[in-house]
């Protein structure tokens, strides 16, 4: 499976998946800056879940026509140490998730 990570979370986020997952960053892929409609639209090409923080992206497109599914993280912070409390969270979501289906861990 592979999963891109948003630039609004830690980098080194990407080095708490298991080995069946690749995980590359936004700033990994040169898409630093990308508005979400056209970052999901590159993303659905490459790769199976796009991991975020951004509550907003539901919203933002018809993201059921795009091959890829949105998971998305609710925490206090965007700060590595609260996002490290979800990942037995996230690694659950990510054995479900379909593509164009949006799933959100965490309490916030």
């Amino acid at each position: 499976m592979r999963v891109l990570l948003d630039e609004n979370l830690p980098r080194q986020l990407k080095q708490h998946f298991s080995a069946d997952v690749e995980a590359l960053t936004v700033q990994d892929r040169g898409w630093s800056g990308i508005k979400n409609s056209e970052l999901l639209r590159l993303a659905a090409g490459e790769f199976d879940v796009f991991l975020t923080m951004d509550r907003g992206v539901q919203f933002q497109q018809n993201l059921q026509s795009l091959a890829i599914g949105i998971l998305i993280i609710r925490a206090p912070s965007n700060r590595f140490e609260d996002l490290q409390l979800l990942i037995s969270e996230v690694h659950n979501a990510l054995n479900t998730i379909q593509s164009g289906q949006v799933l959100r861990v965490g309490s916030r």
